[in-house]
């Protein structure tokens, strides 16, 4: 198939004149799928391979055969500044054509929005949140909007899958499709796919279209990769606000002290390169090293050319860091978080940085595959830093478990190409509670029959009783979520209303109370909570005290500080794969050395495997430390892990004296044994696993483990019943005590 000529003149015009000598081979089978069939496609390609090009423009293409009477696609991406950059791209490519292009969001301008309302026409380029707003408050126009819709181009699916963001987004098109009375058809995007076939059918659910997989799995995919290992210095060596920020933080923020001699090497290592990007894991560590490398270019007299980008900052403040890092002679060296990690585009990336170890391969390989060009393989180097091991120090803490890590992923993807695949939520309570009210919201009201027809049918709770959903309503009705007519129809209750009204409400994903931080005329960004007036903050890398508080207004007004302040954001809660953590382990059992370790890295590696084999770790599930100390090496990812954590707490605290309880992120857990020994608690934790698959015993009858946005409002039993199914895993702790002969 002679894919160029299937094109429209207009993108054929737009290769020539971008002297394209080829079509790639993602951008080829994505064309032959959209048209030589009617099926959905799953797009999987690595990172910079042209794979919204290769969903546009044969998506284009059929628009400009026959330009439909409404929204001929929307495309829906997680980010308003993928949204922004996609919109820029997509606007200078149809120039020439007859396809209008329209973005919304929250910071869309009125004028623009209403254009699109009076005439729907092209291309919609929208956020879930966004789609949803159109649901609720325009419910007469959707029909108007979208009568007429042909293709659904979701992009990042890796990011949404399982989420329930991701879950909202098939909740908005399967009402959408039953308002236009047909299913358009799907194209999902995405660098990171752990599992085609399960995304492919996350994709596909309800649709009534096929799916196609365009998998373009690159087993020659090259890339640079560094990875040096350093420790934290004396506390002696840091300045008195350092100190402070370690004493107010703990053991959180320890990563955050590297020595200066860390400091240098990393100053060193994105100073002698044009365009550089540092990832760190959270907005704290990212305004630390922000302001860290902007004070050694102040000691050495060089210019500053740090920037930083993350959620908090403000908007004009991150276009003005994007737009400099696309600036060809500009050197730009940015800290960031996720905000970075999508495909917003930023132009040709020399190297990145990696601060501490990736959270998963997916993020890995995004964050990689953001450097690097066609002819020119992506590069990173791993920074990791531990606090410095004291002669006393217990086993657990004697091991690099961040070093490891990144050993770890990296290792998966090199040996096997592993990507963690999509977790699909069976008991999505807080959705279901979301989508009830947002559904009776658009209909204003509802009877008690069609709860079950519109709302429960939908695919995300596929899973969900009859009889749970039925506990869920009568519980919104007594606490005023619903209520209930003389005519015996619901309708939005007042607790309903207030909770409707808010503008965060058609969020899933938690959201904090914000206050916009203002230096004068300068917005520098947000906070999520009031401070006290006096109080020292890092935000935009600029260190900051707190002048003035206006609560009406959400305003806090601030003057500019010296040293290092306090990051006032609450903390995010990783999950992890249990096969990460079993590639640990392997990794300490082997000898096999890794090219890319730096001297110090491949130093510390070799200690650790030294302390590894000589403590027995690998051969035994617990070790005695000592005394009354000992400590269990699970090997477990995080949903078996918190089923071993409930049940020692929950079963075995008074039954063995335990105290000390010690949680080491997911690697171990420490504890002090007072009655008995560690080959009892091994034994009570066997029997339990190994005979009783019921985990509902693990959560008591008045917890209330709230995890999603809106557990808040959910019935405790449904919390209860929806941890135990999505958020705990006894099978993977028996297969885990079944590797070891222990009596």
């Amino acid at each position: 198939m002679d894919i160029f000529s299937h094109y429209a003149p207009f993108i054929q015009e737009f290769i020539y004149q971008n002297n394209w000598k080829e079509i790639r081979a993602v951008q080829t089978e994505a064309a032959k799928s959209i048209f030589l069939s009617d099926n959905n496609v799953l797009i999987c390609a690595k990172t910079a391979s042209g794979k919204t090009e290769a969903a546009f423009f044969p998506v284009l293409s059929e628009l400009e055969k026959e330009a439909p009477m409404s929204f001929g696609a929307i495309y829906l991406a997680p980010l308003k500044t993928l949204i922004n950059d996609q919109f820029k791209r997509i606007d200078l490519l149809l120039r020439e054509s007859n396809t209008p292009v329209f973005h919304w969001h929250g910071d869309v301008s009125y004028s623009h929005k209403k254009a699109a309302i009076k005439n729907p026409r092209g291309i919609l380029q929208i956020t879930p949140e966004s789609l949803e707003g159109m649901m609720v408050n325009r419910t007469n126009n959707i029909y108007h909007l979208f009568n007429d819709l042909k293709f659904i181009i979701i992009d990042e699916i890796h990011f949404m899958a399982g989420t329930d963001r991701g879950n909202q987004i098939k909740c908005i098109l399967e009402r959408l499709a039953r308002i236009i009375k047909r299913h358009p058809r799907r194209i999902g995007l995405s660098a990171t796919i752990g599992d085609p076939l399960a995304s492919a059918e996350w994709l596909g659910e309800k649709n009534e279209r096929g799916t196609d997989i365009v998998f373009i799995k690159d087993e020659k995919y090259k890339f640079k990769l560094a990875c040096e290992h350093f420790f934290t210095a004396d506390t002696k060596s840091h300045t008195v606000e350092e100190n402070q920020m370690y004493e107010n933080y703990g053991d959180k923020y320890s990563y955050f002290l590297f020595s200066d001699e860390a400091n240098k090497y990393i100053y060193k290592h994105v100073k002698n390169k044009l365009k550089s990007l540092i990832f760190l894991n959270t907005r704290e560590e990212t305004e630390y090293m922000t302001a860290t490398l902007r004070g050694i270019a102040e000691i050495k007299r060089e210019k500053d050319i740090f920037y930083i980008h993350h959620g908090s900052i403000s908007k004009q403040l991150r276009e003005e860091t994007e737009a400099d890092m696309k600036d060809e002679h500009k050197q730009t060296v940015t800290c960031a978080t996720v905000s970075m990690e999508l495909g917003i585009d930023i132009g040709y990336l020399e190297r990145i940085v990696h601060l501490g170890a990736p959270n998963s391969v997916s993020s890995f390989l995004q964050r990689m595959g953001r450097s690097g060009r066609r002819d020119i393989p992506p590069e990173m180097m791993i920074i990791i830093n531990e606090d410095i091991v004291k002669p006393d120090a217990l086993l657990p803490h004697s091991l690099p478990w961040e070093l490891l890590k990144s050993i770890a992923v990296a290792q998966l993807y090199i040996e096997e190409r592993w990507i963690e695949p999509p977790v699909l939520k069976k008991m999505p309570f807080s959705l279901l509670f979301h989508q009830t009210l947002t559904v009776l919201a658009a209909a204003y009201e509802l009877k008690p029959d069609d709860f079950f027809e519109r709302i429960l049918t939908l695919s995300p709770f596929r899973h969900v009783e009859e009889e749970d959903y039925r506990i869920l309503l009568r519980h919104m009705l007594k606490t005023k979520m619903l209520q209930l007519t003389d005519e015996r129809t619901v309708i939005v209750g007042l607790e309903g209303e207030k909770l409707i009204n808010s503008y965060k409400f058609l969020a899933t994903f938690k959201a904090y109370e914000e206050y916009k931080v203002m230096h004068g005329t300068s917005h520098i960004g947000t906070l999520t909570g009031e401070m006290p007036i006096g109080d020292i903050f890092t935000l935009a890398g600029i260190t900051w005290e707190v002048a003035e508080v206006v609560p009406a207004q959400k305003v806090i007004l601030v003057k500019k500080a010296e040293g290092y302040g306090a990051f006032p954001w609450p903390g995010t809660y990783r999950d992890i794969h249990t096969k990460i953590i079993r590639q640990i382990r392997k990794i300490l059992m082997e000898d096999t050395p890794y090219p890319y370790l730096k001297p110090r890295a491949a130093e510390r590696l070799n200690q650790a495997r030294a302390i590894a084999r000589s403590s027995g770790i690998l051969a035994q599930p617990i070790v005695h430390l000592g005394g009354k100390q000992w400590a269990l090496f699970p090997w477990l990812g995080s949903k078996s892990n918190w089923a071993l954590r409930r049940f020692v707490k929950r079963n075995c605290v008074k039954k063995f004296g335990l105290t000390d309880i010690e949680y080491g992120d997911w690697y171990y857990i420490r504890l002090n044994i007072n009655k008995g020994d560690g080959n009892e608690l091994i034994n009570d934790i066997k029997s339990f696993f190994n005979h009783n698959s019921d985990l509902n015993s693990l959560v008591g009858e008045k917890e209330n483990p709230v995890y999603e946005r809106y557990d808040v409002y959910v019935p405790q039993e449904l919390i209860r019943k929806g941890y135990v199914v999505d958020k705990m895993d006894g099978s993977e702790v028996k297969e885990w005590l079944g590797w070891f002969d222990y009596k």
